[in-house]
């Protein structure tokens, strides 16, 4: 009997002691795990239903709804006093998805929506919802109440990584968006109008929009986004923003930026993130960033603080029939290579000018976020497999992605001091269309469209919205006007002329190399 009971004990020390181990093991490298990896631990012991099938034999969202919702939060952010003149570039793209500001008087409040993705308290939402708040607030499904940190942000992408200090927290799988047809029934999750924990249902009607809303110079500057006046013009860059929107008639609204597109089985395949309308609501359209993209980003940021980013190296233009017709071109579908930066993976693979891609990866390329989207998903070198028609020869190439895009400088080579001059202004431009020049009565001129902190067209108080008409007295109607007109310095002034946005005049005189 005694030997009985003191096998029986040694059995029980023995499997306490490797319970414990494991448990040391666990905790060591628990933080080492990627988001996927978590998720399968936590779905393994706590698994979704395997139908959502009612008794009908249709399709019910009732359980989808219920395994999603307590997983989405809303968000509340907080900003110091600011006035208009100082609201930035992706403020006002975002604008009218981002939940509707106080008047400047007193610090600024907005609101939107997150999702959790790790039980630890790990949260997704946009970059708009969070971008340079001082203070971030979340109250869960369950009305408690938190304040989150920002682990790092992707504004290419318009992604942010958030967390709180909570534990054992609901959390929504992580499903598949290429799996993602066109015509499924899907839900959107957030918090319009701060109407939290809302559910709303539509379908898929499109994937792979690219819009030109993030990173783009032809958005119009008037115009906020949410509304669909884009124009797309000239060559786009990989290293702009990086869009594959999901679509969707699931109705969303001001304050469901961030939150959670699902299928019907409660997956995660897309984070809320901008909506076309003429009125800044609903009015039909809705666009989520797909999940597979969003991964990766969140993964990178966890890990290493930001996204580590691989680059072909070239702008394209998207090729439908009056490109092709401009171009002289009879091809109507890829995109066609307008430059290949020196020293890039796409110019080590012998990529060039003229060249038309039309498959990454052995799948057809209709659009640019067919390209962006698989390259967004690779980290520097990785390798991609390009197919392009040169003339009348179709041929494979393997491009490895490197960490910068290269330098994209055919145009009009400039002095290395008007370089760093232009670099010192701090500004991005955009011609002026017919229809503006009318507006403002001048016969030139380039719009303000974003101005970069600390430099010389911050620090001189010249905001976005600005017209620039003339720079050392010569007209300027693009940037290779602007690169032309500043190797012309006399006696080392810079003479910039223009109107701000409130139609009052300036002609102001800088010295290059004042700060």
């Amino acid at each position: 009997m005694k030997k009985f009971s003191l096998t029986i004990l040694t059995a029980f020390l023995g499997g306490a002691l490797a319970l414990g181990a494991y448990k040391v093991i666990e905790n060591k490298y628990a933080d080492n795990r990627s988001f996927e990896e978590k998720q399968k631990v936590y779905f393994t012991n706590n698994p979704l239903p395997s139908s959502n099938l009612s008794s009908a034999g249709e399709l019910d969202f009732t359980q989808a709804a219920a395994e999603v919702t307590p997983a989405v939060v809303y968000i509340r952010t907080t900003y110091a006093a600011q006035t208009n003149s100082g609201q930035d570039q992706m403020q006002q793209l975002f604008g009218d998805m981002f939940g509707g500001r106080m008047a400047p008087q007193g610090p600024q409040m907005a609101s939107g929506s997150g999702v959790i993705i790790s039980p630890d308290g790990y949260i997704v939402t946009n970059n708009h919802v969070v971008e340079k708040a001082d203070k971030i607030e979340i109250t869960t499904n369950d009305h408690r109440h938190f304040v989150a940190k920002v682990i790092g942000t992707d504004p290419n992408t318009d992604l942010a990584l958030i967390k709180i200090s909570a534990g054992n927290l609901p959390i929504v799988k992580l499903g598949n968006s290429d799996a993602v047809k066109v015509g499924e029934w899907v839900l959107a999750v957030g918090n319009p109008f701060k109407l939290t924990s809302t559910v709303t249902a539509g379908i898929v009607s499109a994937k792979g929009r690219g819009l030109g809303l993030i990173g783009s110079q032809e958005q119009e500057q008037e115009t906020p986004f949410g509304h669909m006046r884009v124009q797309r013009q000239g060559a786009r860059q990989l290293n702009t923003g990086i869009e594959s929107f999901i679509q969707t008639d699931a109705a969303i609204n001001p304050g469901n930026s961030g939150g959670a597109l699902v299928n019907t089985k409660g997956e995660l395949i897309g984070i809320n993130s901008a909506i076309a309308s003429q009125t800044g609501s609903y009015e039909g359209y809705g666009f989520a960033i797909p999940i597979n993209l969003a991964k990766k980003v969140l993964n990178d940021i966890q890990k290493f603080g930001s996204v580590k980013r691989g680059y072909l190296g070239v702008s394209f233009k998207e090729l439908d029939q009056d490109a092709a017709d401009q171009l002289h071109i009879d091809r109507t579908i890829g995109l066609y290579v307008d430059d290949v930066a020196p020293g890039s993976g796409a110019a080590q693979a012998g990529l060039q000018h003229g060249d038309v891609i039309t498959k990454v990866d052995g799948k057809t390329v209709y659009e640019s976020s067919d390209l962006q989207e698989p390259v967004a998903r690779l980290q520097p070198g990785d390798k991609i497999n390009v197919t392009i028609l040169r003339g009348n020869d179709e041929k494979n190439v393997s491009v490895m992605l490197k960490a910068d895009a290269g330098n994209l400088n055919r145009t009009v080579a400039v002095s290395k001091s008007a370089e760093e001059l232009y670099n010192k202004m701090g500004a991005s431009f955009k011609p002026l269309s017919a229809e503006q020049k009318a507006k403002f009565h001048v016969r030139s001129g380039v719009i303000v469209t974003q101005v970069r902190p600390g430099l010389l067209f911050d620090d001189t108080q010249i905001p976005v919205g600005s017209i620039i008409t003339g720079i050392n007295k010569q007209p300027v109607n693009n940037a290779d006007d602007i690169s032309k007109a500043i190797t012309s310095m006399k006696n080392g002034n810079l003479i910039i002329t223009g109107y701000y946005p409130d139609g009052t005049a300036f002609n102001n005189v800088f010295q290059q190399g004042a700060e």
